[in-house]
């Protein structure tokens, strides 16, 4: 195998594709957005300069060596197949890119259609501020939701197919059309900031009609909102309607006939949460100012839904007498206290302190436990250990696995970065631009 050319090829395009991302990407923002504005005034990069460029340095080489890695491990897939880059087989044929790229990757990018509603068909102006970054939050989650269907599926030039065989009596080809028209849909939303830059420019906006393409999304765009809360509902609540299929195979402590109501109130309930993680982040990320009020808002209907959710779950558990099962000595209930425990009830008391939820520590720490136990280890729980049990075989992701999903996130992250950087996403920017 080391002397493969295809080896050899796959090993050289691990490394350029990175490598042209990046460096394309920068060049692109440059070009749109002209050099970025004076340094903010809390930035710390001018007080250590050496020590911050060392480190600059060497984060950027773990980045880069990641993202080749991971990169080269998709391209072998596609050479040499699913089996020797992961530890999936005929028994357990869906594992962590299911699980946390698809399943969870929906889920986390749900911000997009629950801010979106929240300030354009129920009309709370004030939240105007936080819906551009969790609409460019939610595109970039879909994206990386697509990459990760095509490395799990493979032969992405069949992806086509769905989009002209309809098979309208299959749950998996309704997910497969709502995410992909909702894709559509974000990026004709995350399309006006894009012109907003590009309209500045003369040389454009004098050869292209950008300026009345701009005009005409800013009339239309609540035709997209709603359809855009249409289609995250269809495919949030589809996803759980997969399990339901599954009624002999998925543990009881997570199967239900009711999975796509559980499924879109986890989704909502961490569309809330997403936001006041990606705010906070942005916020110590670029020196800017926590919309702590706004956030504290959202932590406040985070428990209201994490609540009903909790309720819900529990009567589920009662009313099909799989409430003993919680107390059984085995990783299913061990892995069930864990994601209801950490990632429901107790960000939920956390919320529902009205002096707890207006400390940025506190809103930062509840809404990454939602995230990461109420939703990552739900959708994981769901798709591995709930399944290990009808399958014989305890699936653990390789280490070429995580790589993989690592790549895709890491992606993800700089494209937002760049992003955010370079293009007028937050509302100052928005407000100067104007």
């Amino acid at each position: 195998m080391l002397t493969s050319p295809v080896l050899w090829g796959a090993l050289m395009l691990s490394i350029a594709i990175p490598a042209i991302f990046l460096v394309s990407a920068r060049y692109l923002a440059f070009r749109i957005a002209g050099r970025p504005s004076a340094a903010h005034p809390h930035s710390q990069a001018t007080t250590f300069p050496q020590v911050t460029i060392r480190w600059r340095s060497i984060a950027t080489l773990l980045i880069f060596l990641i993202l080749s890695a991971g990169t080269l491990i998709m391209l072998l897939r596609f050479v040499f197949g699913i089996g020797p880059v992961s530890n999936l087989s005929d028994s357990f044929p869906w594992g962590i890119w299911i699980g946390f790229d698809v399943m969870g990757g929906v889920a986390l990018a749900a911000g997009a259609f629950v801010i979106a509603a929240t300030a354009h068909i129920f009309n709370k102006k004030r939240f105007e501020p936080l819906v551009r970054p969790a609409i460019l939050t939610g595109f970039l989650g879909y994206l990386l939701v697509v990459c990760g269907l095509i490395i799990d599926l493979g032969r992405p030039y069949n992806i086509w197919r769905p989009l002209a065989h309809w098979q309208h009596h299959s749950v998996m080809w309704e997910v497969g059309m709502c995410v992909a028209l909702y894709t559509t849909v974000l990026l004709i939303e995350f399309l006006p900031v894009i012109l907003e830059r590009v309209n500045k420019f003369e040389t454009i906006t004098s050869h292209l009609p950008t300026v009345s393409l701009h005009r005409l999304l800013k009339r239309v765009a609540i035709v997209f909102v709603i359809l855009g809360v249409i289609l995250s509902t269809l495919h949030q609540s589809s996803l759980g309607s997969l399990w339901v299929l599954v009624p002999s195979k998925l543990y009881p402590l997570w199967y239900s006939i009711y999975l796509p109501v559980f499924f879109w109130l986890s989704a909502v309930a961490v569309g809330l949460a997403m936001t006041i993680v990606e705010s906070t982040l942005s916020s110590r990320a670029m020196g800017r100012g926590l919309e702590l009020d706004l956030l504290a808002d959202l932590a406040k209907w985070a428990a209201i839904v994490l609540a009903i959710y909790l309720v819900a779950k529990v009567s589920d558990l009662a009313s099909r007498q799989a409430l003993p099962l919680l107390f059984q000595p085995n990783v299913q209930a061990a892995a069930f206290w864990l994601e209801i425990g950490l990632g429901v009830i107790v960000p939920m008391l956390m919320f529902a302190n009205a002096r707890l939820r207006r400390k940025p520590s506190t809103l930062f720490l509840g809404a990454t436990m939602i995230v990461l136990f109420g939703i990552v280890l739900n959708r994981l729980n769901i798709a591995t250990v709930g399944m290990w049990t009808y399958a014989g075989v305890r699936y653990l992701p390789s280490w070429m696995e995580l790589t993989v999903t690592a790549t895709l996130v890491g992606f993800g992250v700089i494209a937002f970065a760049l992003a955010a950087k370079h293009l007028p996403v937050f509302a100052d920017e928005h407000d100067a631009s104007h």
